[in-house]
């Protein structure tokens, strides 16, 4: 008859295989937290009414009030639709009916309050009130449309981008 041998008895007879498992059971216990960091949310959605969409690694979800944005997110509001997103620099936007904003570049030092904030309004309304990013260095937040890019240098701006529906 076999008996089955104790965890004491298995690490004195192969140290090599206990030290194996510990490192495997402590990279899938730390796996979602390297992927988390690897990722940090630049903002949060506080407000959205009507049919609003946030677009992340090819595919699309309904936005909810509470949803962190990431850098690389595009948001999509419908007919009669509106979202409002603060970011972790203290800036505001809100996006109008048929809009779509890619969020292209997003750097914050909450320290130096360094960085730089760069969307692409495709179509629609975009009203914002810059934050942090932008007393720092003036000329650290940009917004491209289909015609122009702007510099912004104030604090409050409304921008409007003609573009299709679709």
């Amino acid at each position: 008859m076999v008996r089955p041998a104790s965890n004491e008895s298995i690490g004195r007879r192969n140290p090599r295989r206990l030290f194996s498992l510990g490192v495997a059971a402590a990279a899938i216990v730390l796996a979602p937290l390297a992927a988390a960091s690897a990722e940090e949310a630049i903002g949060q959605i506080k407000t959205e009414t009507g049919t609003v969409t946030v677009e992340r690694g090819g595919k699309s979800r309904p936005a909810v009030i509470g949803d962190h944005v990431y850098r690389a997110d595009t948001l999509v509001t419908g007919a009669r639709s509106s979202v409002g997103v603060t970011f972790s620099d203290n800036s505001l936007m809100a996006l109008g009916p048929f809009s779509r904003l890619s969020l292209d570049q997003f750097r914050f030092d909450p320290t130096t309050h360094a960085g730089a904030f760069d969307v692409t309004l495709h179509r629609g309304a975009l009203a914002v009130k810059s934050g942090q990013i932008v007393r720092q260095t003036p000329e650290a937040m940009r917004v491209r449309t289909p015609a122009a890019l702007l510099g912004v240098r104030g604090t409050e701006f409304v921008v409007r981008a003609d573009g299709e529906k679709s």
